[in-house]
């Protein structure tokens, strides 16, 4: 694909790129995602594990506002993803109502074999891309994570590097 020529784009037009590329990204993965030998999982199961990794010991509250779902969805969602062995629950130390999420290995096994699989798909279309492209894609793409994780984490001043290793990881 040619390069264009350096000049301002709105933000809607920077905005509809993105959401282009999300959604090519999301065909990416999909096909890795059927690749993988650990078994499939829902994209709101697989957001929900990534969260639970990111805040090992989470509670259904807290995954609840980071996925934007309501208390009863979240608690359906655990209970397919405890019986799938993907999480397990255990009682909080400190509120006997509240139990704590964490990633069983099996969730831990399949959240690497995902990463891998979909590091896989996006290599194989930066190789296809000019170099000084791919380096304003990165150059790009980390002040996105930086501007994402402080939407994300608005109370974490450190956001951007805090969620670099567990989310930004999962692509």
């Amino acid at each position: 694909m040619p390069h264009r020529a350096s000049r301002p784009r709105s933000r809607a037009a920077v905005s509809a790129d993105a959401s282009a590329a999300s959604e090519l990204l999301e065909v990416l993965w999909g096909r890795g995602q059927e690749a993988a030998a650990s078994g499939t999982v829902s994209p709101s199961q697989l957001r929900a594990l990534l969260v639970i990794e990111k805040q090992e010991g989470t509670n259904l509250r807290s995954l609840g506002e980071a996925l934007g779902s309501r208390a009863p969805s979240v608690s359906r969602l655990c209970d397919r993803m405890e019986a799938m062995g993907l999480v397990q629950r255990t009682p909080s130390p400190t509120s006997r109502r509240e139990v704590m999420l964490r990633l069983s290995l099996r969730g831990r096994t399949l959240l690497e074999e995902y990463r891998a699989l979909r590091a896989r798909e996006v290599s194989a279309v930066l190789e296809r891309m000019e170099p000084a492209a791919v380096a304003a894609l990165a150059e790009g793409l980390a002040a996105f994570h930086v501007a994402a994780s402080e939407r994300l984490s608005p109370e974490t001043p450190a956001a951007g590097r805090l969620l670099r290793e567990d989310v930004a990881d999962s692509a």
